[in-house]
Order: structure tokens, then C-alpha cells, then sequence
């Protein structure tokens, strides 16, 4: 609504100023007709182009802050730039006379010339610098932060076994992320090889993963961008290690369910979530001397053991419960044990 008012505000404000233009062109014009006509060219000219404005503003829809804020800090570096250049070359201007090679131009003339061309080609350079590498930067209007609602600051940057995993897209349905998610290049382009793998259980996670993205993609609840961009450092790099430094330079975390990812991020003291821990702590907590009821399906290791599963995968290992197998039977925990793998509840039978 209030984007509505300011756009209404926009065309009124044309349209006064194009209503106050035109009176001072009539006044100032010799015939009357030729006034009308020009009167009312000058008018519909505010008019049509604050509504095309607005009809533009409407249309493009996905504005993205870093591509704008590039583009007014470039041209306010632009700006100041083409000043001072201006200012310094200012004495060169005066050997340009009638006499100069520019005949008929006079010193004032020659300026303009050389310092539009000048100023149109700073910005240019300021504005493509700029966008090039908007990614390194971190673009602030003065003193407020824009940030966009429901999105966190530091992003996630996903791994190719989350992705082929497939439970990010469910934790993401449920509203908990709102970081925004990273997918580097390189990921995406191991993510394709695998998906175009001749062996065909490979191929079948590979497509399960790009599967899993464009549900992520299309999702509104979260921002998902593909960061094309790759460090200077990462030459050379297994794919692992470009992860870690990719999460190091944008501040963000490492989402995987790898294990050995997991503890080489840990080492080199980079912030990362592991799938299968969140999911390992939000199992429900059994203590010693409740009573589970469970089916056993097969034999344990040990003598007598027995072992069954509860509805979320964790698996129960029951003394005495061998010969129970096939049968759902009350089981009495008496502990637990928590790995990084998953958890194990070890009960008795009877």
C-alpha cells in the first residue's frame, strides 16, 4: 500500500511539474497557437514518462540490492573522480584559442567536450568494477543496513551429499532456515557429472540432487543463488577444500552430511551443520526403565541378542531377545549410547 501511495505521489509531482513548465513556456511563447501546441507536447512528455517509469518499476520484479548499490556507489565514485580531473586539467584547457587545431572552438567548449567524455568513462569503469566483483563487497547505504526480511545474514553453502541427500528441502519447507543457501559452481558441476555417470546407481543420486535443487530454487521461502566465482586460491584444490574456503571468504557455514567433511571443517575451525547430528538430536531421549514395544527382525552380535528398529531408524539391541524374532514384544531400556552415526538403545527382553 504504502508503494502505491509513493508511485501516486511520483505521478502527481510530473504531473505538477509538468503543468508548472508549461506556464512558463506560454508566457514566455510569441504566438498562441504555437503555445497550446507546445503546451500541451510538454505535458503529455511528464506524464507518459512518469508513467512508463512506474509501468518499469512494476515490471522488473526481482530487484536485487547489490546490483543497485553498485551502480549508485559507482556512479558517485564516477562523479567525484571526473571532479577532480576536471579541476586538475582545468590550466590545459586555456592553450586551446581560436587558433588551435580545434578551429572555431572556443576553451569553455573543449572542456565540456573532454570532460563528458571523461565522466562517461569513469563511471563506466566504477559501475563495471564494481559489478564484477559485487560479491567482495558488502554495499551500505549510509548508516542503515537493507537487508531483506526472513533472511539470515551468513549464508549456508551446500554440499553435494546434502543435496543428494534430499532432507534439506524438507528442513526448508518447515520454515526453521531463513540464511540464505549458497551452491557453488564447482558443486553443481560435480553434481552434473555425477547425474551423467554410467553406473546407475550414481546416476540415479545425481538426478535425485538436481532434483532437489530446482525444488529448492522454486521454493519462495528461501533465497538460493549459484555463486559462479572461484578464489584465486582454490587452483589446484580437491573440491572438499574449495568448500571450506568458499564458507571462510563469504562467512557462512558448510551444510553436509560427510562425515569426514565434517571433521576436516572442524579442524580447520570452519563453522559447518551436519544433517545427520540435527537429526540424531531431535530422536526422542529414552531413559533406563522405560518400557518400548518393538518387532525383532533379525539376531545381534552377541549371544542371546536380538535387535529390532524403531519407526525413525534407531536401532534397538535386545539381551534375550534372539528368540523372539519375528515377534513385537516389550523391551526395558537400560542405556544408550550416542555416536556420530546415529544412536543405539540397548534393552532386555522380559
Amino acid at each position: 500500500m504504502a508503494l502505491w501511495i509513493l508511485r501516486a505521489c511520483f505521478l502527481l509531482v510530473a504531473i505538477g511539474l509538468g503543468v508548472s513548465f508549461n506556464t512558463s513556456l506560454a508566457l514566455n511563447a510569441d504566438a498562441e497557437g504555437a503555445s497550446r501546441w507546445l503546451v500541451w507536447t510538454v505535458f503529455a512528455i511528464f506524464v507518459v514518462g512518469a508513467i512508463a517509469t512506474i509501468v518499469a518499476d512494476i515490471s522488473i520484479k526481482n530487484k536485487r540490492i547489490d546490483l543497485i548499490s553498485s551502480v549508485y556507489f559507482g556512479l558517485i565514485v564516477g562523479f567525484f573522480l571526473t571532479y577532480i580531473v576536471s579541476t586538475a586539467l582545468t590550466p590545459l584547457f586555456g592553450i586551446f584559442n581560436h587558433n588551435s587545431v580545434l578551429e572555431g572552438a572556443t576553451p569553455e567548449q573543449v572542456k565540456a567536450w573532454v570532460v563528458s567524455f571523461l565522466g562517461a568513462a569513469i563511471c563506466y569503469s566504477c559501475v563495471s568494477l564494481l559489478w564484477q566483483t559485487k560479491d567482495d563487497f558488502r554495499f551500505v547505504i549510509p548508516y542503515v543496513e537493507f537487508s531483506k526480511d526472513v533472511k539470515g545474514l551468513k549464508p549456508y553453502v551446500l554440499d553435494t551429499s546434502v543435496v543428494i541427500d534430499g532432507r534439506i528441502a524438507d528442513i526448508i519447507d518447515t520454515g526453521i532456515i531463513d540464511n540464505p543457501l549458497v551452491m557453488p559452481r564447482f558443486i553443481l558441476a560435480e553434481l552434473q557429472g555425477i547425474a551423467d555417470s554410467g553406473d546407475k546407481m550414481r546416476r540415479a543420486k545425481g538426478r535425485r540432487g538436481l532434483d532437489v535443487l530446482d525444488k529448492m530454487r522454486n521454493n519462495d521461502q528461501i533465497d538460493l543463488k549459484v555463486y559462479d566465482r572461484e578464489l584465486p586460491e582454490m587452483l589446484g584444490q580437491p573440491v572438499d577444500m574449495k568448500l571450506l574456503m568458499l564458507a571462510r571468504h563469504l562467512e557462512g557455514k558448510v551444510v553436509t552430511g560427510d562425515f569426514n567433511l565434517n571433521k576436516v571443517a572442524k579442524l580447520q575451525n570452519v563453522p559447518v551443520i551436519n544433517l545427520n547430528e540435527i537429526a540424531n538430536s531431535l530422536k526422542p531421549v529414552f531413559l533406563p526403565g522405560e518400557q518400548i514395544r518393538i518387532r525383532i527382525v533379525k539376531a545381534g552380535e552377541g549371544a542371546n541378542q536380538g535387535v529390532g528398529y524403531l519407526d525413525d531408524g534407531t536401532m534397538i539391541v535386545v539381551e534375550d531377545g534372539k528368540n523372539q524374532i519375528g515377534k513385537e514384544v516389550e523391551v526395558t531400556v537400560t542405556s544408550m549410547l550416542q555416536t556420530n552415526a546415529g544412536r543405539m538403545i540397548f534393552g532386555k527382553f522380559g
